[in-house]
């Protein structure tokens, strides 16, 4: 019997079962996160690759961030890029 959208019922995952292939490359990102040496690497994708290091903040930092009670949080981002005064 189809179901909204045109989908039959009972297809698919159940809501909120996890997709294994997402879960799989994550653990295969991570591993290789590992071998190529963990936190030293991701420091000097930050210091040799600023823009690219930048993005990848960009995808895995919430959307939204606040500081201690709500307050608002500032953010200090140190590259070693020396910039213009204002």
């Amino acid at each position: 019997m189809a179901g909204v959208g045109g989908k039959r019922e009972g297809a698919g995952r159940k809501p909120g079962v996890p997709n294994k292939l997402s879960g799989d490359v994550r653990a295969m990102i991570l591993g290789a996160l590992e071998g190529a040496g963990g936190q030293a690497y991701l420091q000097r994708q930050a210091d040799e690759n600023p823009g690219a290091f930048m993005t990848l903040l960009g995808k895995v930092l919430p959307t939204q961030l606040t500081g201690a009670d709500g307050r608002s949080l500032t953010l200090h981002v140190v590259t070693g890029v020396p910039r213009e005064e204002e």
